[in-house]
């Protein structure tokens, strides 16, 4: 491989005038920049940028981790999709940026975190990411004051900056709309509790009964979720057993993903329902291969990951570039209710008299 020494003696120059060449940091005479050019497109010189980096202090590289690459999939399972989504999003403005991703995965495993980011110290990241698979709170070691930090779909103790999904809105939203069909008694399947998205979107299901005056009946509310396949199928049935043989059933089920509102069709055709002739269903994520291939198609909720991701990858930029424009901590990213024909519409005498507080203070319908 050429080095600068090399260019120098083919253009006849010294080591010094080829750098200040490539620099641009002294004048230097047409003829004299014309030799040095030619003999690096003669000699195939490849300036180092590892030097540049070292002289500029500025790498223009960004340090993401995630297990979204190691993540295990199945065709009905799609973990280590929301990951992707993010990632995805946060590629799409560093590259607008000029930035270059450089990504590493846990392998699934946590331990490995720590050693991943004093990696991407090593090669002078300007800036670190931390994608989550889910809506949680994360423990990361501490990175240096001029090497940013922002954290995807989690967050921590310490006030790290972070991008989360709205969870307690959308599921408001979803539930609005519900009512506003027709519909006022409304099931609820749930994650397992711990999780924060469960929390939050049982809590918005609640506010937006309460919103309407109806009154939030618990019996109406099971965890029908949990990582362990088998016993979930059990628990999701044993759920919907308990829910419909209440004395006044609902006429509709929220579930706490895609996912559980696909087994839920299931399980509700095997106890002879329609969908939604007999019961309305509706899922949360909006993930397509599933939401949209369901017969019904499913009324759900968008988690925007790919919006996450670019908010996320917005924020590191200003962070780098100095920009001291206060945002909010973390910073929520909502998205929409896809509508579809899995919910219908119920000939409710106060479906159009319902009227909702809008975020600036006025009443919506």
């Amino acid at each position: 491989m050429a080095t600068i020494y090399d260019v120098a003696k083919a253009a006849g120059v010294s080591p010094k005038t080829v750098s200040r060449v490539l620099n641009g940091d002294a004048p230097v005479g047409k003829e004299t920049r014309d030799a040095v050019k030619k003999a690096m497109a003669v000699l195939g010189y490849v300036p180092s940028n590892a030097a540049r980096m070292m002289r500029s202090s500025k790498s223009g590289l960004i340090g993401l981790i995630t297990g979204a690459i190691s993540s295990k999939t199945t065709e009905t399972e799609p973990k280590g999709l929301p990951d992707l989504l993010i990632v995805q999003g946060i590629q799409n403005v560093m590259s607008a940026s000029g930035m270059t991703l450089m990504i590493a995965d846990t392998g699934g495993r946590a331990s490995r975190v720590p050693h991943l980011v004093r990696t991407f110290l090593e090669h002078r990241v300007e800036g670190l990411i931390y994608v989550a698979e889910y809506h949680q709170c994360v423990e990361l070691p501490k990175t240096p004051a001029d090497c940013p930090l922002i954290l995807a779909n989690c967050y921590d103790d310490f006030g790290t900056p972070s991008v989360l999904p709205d969870d307690w809105r959308g599921q408001r939203d979803l539930v609005r709309q519900m009512i506003r069909s027709g519909h006022r008694r409304i099931g609820y399947l749930s994650l397992p509790r711990e999780m924060d998205a469960a929390r939050l979107r049982v809590q918005g299901y609640k506010d937006a009964l309460a919103e309407a005056g109806i009154d939030f009946d618990p019996a109406l509310v099971s965890t029908g979720y949990m990582d362990d396949r088998d016993r979930s199928a059990s628990l999701l049935w044993d759920a919907i057993d308990k829910i419909l043989g209440l004395p006044e059933p609902p006429t509709a089920l929220c579930c706490g993903n895609d996912e559980m509102a696909m087994r839920v069709y299931g399980i509700l055709r095997t106890c002879g329902l329609r969908m939604p002739e007999d019961i309305s269903v509706a899922g949360y994520d909006n993930y397509r291969a599933i939401a949209e291939t369901l017969y019904p198609p499913l009324t759900t909720v968008e988690l925007p990951y790919v919006a996450m991701g670019a908010r996320a990858a917005e924020w590191l930029v200003s962070l780098i570039k100095g920009d001291t424009t206060r945002q909010t901590n973390p910073t929520l990213v909502s998205g929409p209710v896809s509508w579809r024909s899995s919910v219908t519409v119920m000939n409710h005498p106060d479906a159009n008299t319902i009227r909702f507080p809008s975020p600036n203070g006025r009443n919506t319908q």
